[in-house]
């Protein structure tokens, strides 16, 4: 819970950090489709590697960089007239340094190898990063009676995303624990011991059982904004989501194509195909 000056102030908060899942669950769709391709170059999958490097490049420059640069000149010049929040900022600004060599790494190379070891440090560093941030910095902005967080958020995009305000989450479930969204490339031909099938091979897997209700949603709609044109991702969550699919939906009319790998009982995988 977040103790904030006004209740405008706490929904503010809770933008922001949808807002933060969205980039998250992006970030790691891409960045394990950079990883599968990777794991498979020979021949023609060379290809696929650098389209999936491209894409994630994309991103990172249209979604990630620009939110981080928002952050420098909105969020953080309020946080830091907080002197007991001044080391923080000061540490999140190094991160963003960071962050922004990474992606020139994965930038400068045509390995894709290499490319996708530095989209995985990414991936890691941007968890770390937002965790600091939900946890430590919003609150904290939040509850400044000086500051205006609904006010310094107005018309801005880059750090609230175009669509945050049709995001509405399911009631929590007793299975909820705070922990980030995880994605592997099922590469095996074995089923995993979470019910995973042959398929799953060609497709990232984003596993949300373990996040939050209140971002769930907003994880799984960056990551199914990051799938291409014909590829899937195999959703796992710990009930039968319809709820989030009719959302789905409602933001891409006829967008994706659904079946489902497994029913229950502790876990529903569903595979999302873009269609258009």
């Amino acid at each position: 819970m977040v103790l904030a000056s006004s209740e405008a102030e706490s929904d503010a908060v809770a933008a922001v950090v949808r807002h933060h899942a969205e980039l998250a669950g992006a970030l790691t769709s891409l960045t394990d489709a950079l990883l599968t391709a990777a794991a498979g170059v020979r021949g023609v999958a060379v290809n696929a590697a650098d389209t999936a490097r491209h894409r994630l490049l994309d991103f990172c420059t249209g979604e990630l960089l620009a939110h981080a640069a928002a952050e420098e000149s909105t969020l953080y010049p309020a946080a830091v007239s907080d002197e007991r929040a001044r080391l923080l900022v000061e540490s999140m600004l190094a991160e963003h340094r960071v962050l922004e060599s990474l992606v020139a790494e994965v930038r400068a190379t045509e390995n894709p190898v290499r490319a996708a070891a530095g989209a995985n440090a990414l991936r890691v560093l941007f968890d770390v990063h937002l965790a600091k941030e939900n946890d430590l910095l919003l609150p904290r902005i939040a509850a400044d009676p000086s500051v205006s967080l609904t006010k310094i958020l107005t018309g801005m995009h880059e750090l609230l995303g175009a669509d945050e305000q049709h995001v509405r989450e399911d009631p929590p479930d007793h299975r909820d624990r705070p922990a980030a969204a995880t994605v592997s490339a099922e590469t095996h031909g074995a089923a995993c011991g979470c019910g995973g099938s042959d398929g799953d091979q060609d497709a990232p897997v984003l596993d949300v059982r373990d996040v939050p209700h209140a971002i769930r949603h907003a994880t799984v709609f960056g990551a199914v904004g990051a799938v291409p044109l014909a590829g899937s991702l195999v959703l796992v969550a710990p009930h039968d989501p319809l709820p989030l699919l009719r959302q789905l939906e409602e933001r891409e009319p006829g967008a994706f194509g659904v079946s489902y790998d497994q029913r229950g009982p502790d876990a529903w995988r569903v595979r999302l195909t873009r269609t258009r």
